[in-house]
């Protein structure tokens, strides 16, 4: 049936063939599998930054709320502080100037020099 010669012919034939069939693989076939599980890890990757930067903006916003919260609680609670001293301001110029009128005399500073101080 098959001589010595056939068989080798048989098996250099399958050799070839695997040799081919290696190349096609090495050259065609696997690159192309790993360039799609490399797009699919790309596209992974760039879906978890993209989720990590945007927790990152959210908690940079409430932070910077909490800032503006407590910087307007700050400027109400100074607001109300420099009303308090005026209001004591008033308070001693308007008990001086009964001081001065219950001793008949009468106070030098005008109106003018009342602004001044009050703004400085």
């Amino acid at each position: 049936m098959f001589g010595i010669l056939d068989g080798l012919k048989l098996g250099a034939g399958v050799a070839v063939g695997l040799m081919l069939y290696h190349l096609y693989a090495v050259a065609v076939g696997y690159p192309s599998a790993a360039r799609e599980a490399r797009a699919g890890y790309v596209l992974l990757t760039e879906k978890t930054a993209a989720e990590a930067i945007a927790a990152k903006m959210e908690r940079e916003r409430n932070i910077a709320l909490q800032v503006t919260e407590e910087h307007r609680k700050r400027l109400a609670a100074a607001e109300t502080s420099e009303q308090a001293a005026k209001d004591t301001l008033e308070n001693e110029i308007r008990s001086y100037e009964l001081q001065l009128s219950e001793k008949n005399r009468a106070c030098a500073v005008t109106a003018a020099d009342r602004e001044w101080l009050l703004r400085h």
